[in-house]
């Protein structure tokens, strides 16, 4: 289902479904309930924020021909981090600082969540 401004419902429940398998496979020990939340019940911001960091992979991979595949791991989910960051700073005047962390001082589990990202949007354009 395409909004008017060329995201998809579809894209942004990969990008979430991704994110719930991440925190179930990465995370350490039992994460807060709004990590995991399902996508019926996420927020309209948190939906609207997936689905733009989805389509700004997808463009990424598009406008590099298919290229940005071959970006390591670590470069991938540093791409996603900083889609995401912008989406924060888009919906929340004064984000927690946790939600606008640089790639440095996020947490193991979410780097590996975020590179499981990216390659789920990959996965999801084949």
């Amino acid at each position: 289902m395409t909004r008017g401004d060329g995201m998809t419902t579809e894209g942004a429940r990969v990008f979430r479904e991704a994110w719930i398998a991440g925190v179930h496979k990465h995370f350490p020990g039992e994460p807060k309930p709004s990590y995991v939340t399902p996508w019926e019940e996420t927020p309209d911001w948190e939906r609207a924020a997936a689905g733009a960091v989805y389509e700004q992979v997808r463009q990424f991979l598009e406008l590099s021909g298919g290229h940005a595949s071959r970006l390591t791991r670590e470069q991938k989910g540093r791409f996603v981090a900083t889609s995401w960051t912008a989406q924060m700073f888009k919906h929340f005047e004064d984000p927690k600082p946790g939600y606008v962390a640089d790639w440095p001082d996020l947490p193991d589990w979410q780097k590996e969540t975020d590179s499981d990202i990216f390659e789920a949007v990959e996965d999801s354009l084949k």
